[in-house]
């Protein structure tokens, strides 16, 4: 009886002593989030700004996905791009926040020292495309300018985008005024992207008849491919000694490289890229942050402050 009282006591140490050591390494391995982390998401890892740099030098295109209006955002976009010109590359900026017809403001801006952040404003037609504050993209196109970087528009102008959400993608492309701002391919037949987007509008948009959901689902193919088209162009085009071309939009095109990376990789297979996910850290964010990093939304998850504005509406 005393031998197996023993055998018992010896049993229960085991147990606690294996549970305390799992407990412990399961709490070791939960993520204590802080600004200034940055993930690789694929292998779990913290990384340093170092660490990454291998792999933003290797890529030909590098997409940034930021909460729109946040500082923090647009300092890690200019440390990425100072990066590459620490190491000769010659990095092309390309930004959701201009439309297609601003272009020629763009080229500019750029290339003529004398040309003015007012003139931008009017000739990139800024209030009838994206709108808000002008100021809160400043700092990225001034620091493309002061750099000599190719600055380039990557939506389709806003018109447009409400042509196909009010009238569906097969009518508005017979639209006069689809003429001058031609895409190559429009795939609407994609139940990865389609599962993904509508999840989001139907969250946003509660209650909507179906033919809206559809059309709206329609105007964020549009936009996307349109995206898509410009860096194709870019690819197609440019030097030798150009590249890699950094997109700048908002996260909800890049995540899980579904909305605008795919299209882009459908005609470029060849093609080396990565996505960055920006993240503007607050507690309040824990669970959502731990799930993006589990699921694999993106290949690397920065986070950052805090805007001035405080945290984003989800749905904007």
């Amino acid at each position: 009886m005393a031998r197996l009282k023993l055998v018992i006591f010896q049993f229960l140490i085991l147990v606690f002593f294996i549970n305390g050591v799992l407990g412990c390494t399961t709490h070791q391995a939960k993520p204590t989030f802080q600004v200034g982390q940055i993930y690789d998401v694929s292998k779990q890892q913290l990384l340093s700004i170092e660490d990454l740099v291998p792999h933003v030098l290797t890529a030909d295109v590098i997409f940034i996905g930021e909460e729109h209006y946040t500082p923090s955002h647009l300092k890690a976009a200019e440390t990425i791009l100072s990066k590459l010109l620490e190491h000769q590359r010659q990095p092309s900026l390309a930004m959701e926040m201009f439309s297609w017809d601003g272009q020629p403001g763009l080229d500019r801006y750029i290339q003529k020292p004398e040309a003015t952040l007012k003139q931008l404003f009017d000739e990139s037609h800024w209030n009838k495309n994206w709108g808000g504050e002008f100021t809160d993209y400043q700092s990225l196109v001034t620091f493309a300018k002061s750099h000599q970087l190719n600055l380039l528009a990557l939506n389709p102008p806003r018109p447009l985008v409400r042509m196909v959400a009010k009238q569906g993608l097969a009518k508005a492309l017979e639209d006069p005024g689809m003429d001058n701002w031609l895409i190559d391919e429009i795939v609407a037949d994609d139940p990865e992207y389609e599962k993904l987007i509508f999840e989001q509008i139907e969250s946003c948009h509660a209650g909507l008849p179906d033919h809206v959901y559809r059309r709206i689902f329609e105007a964020s193919i549009f936009r996307d491919e349109g995206m898509a088209q410009i860096i194709r162009n870019y690819l197609n085009h440019k030097s030798p000694t150009e590249g890699p071309l950094v997109s700048y939009t908002g996260g909800g095109h890049i995540q899980y490289q579904i909305p605008v990376p795919k299209r882009v990789k459908r005609t470029q297979p060849g093609i080396k890229m990565l996505t960055i996910y920006l993240v503007a850290w607050d507690p309040s964010k824990e669970e959502e942050v731990q799930a993006e990093l589990q699921n694999g939304i993106t290949d690397f998850l920065w986070l950052t402050p805090l805007g001035p504005k405080g945290l984003q509406a989800r749905c904007g």
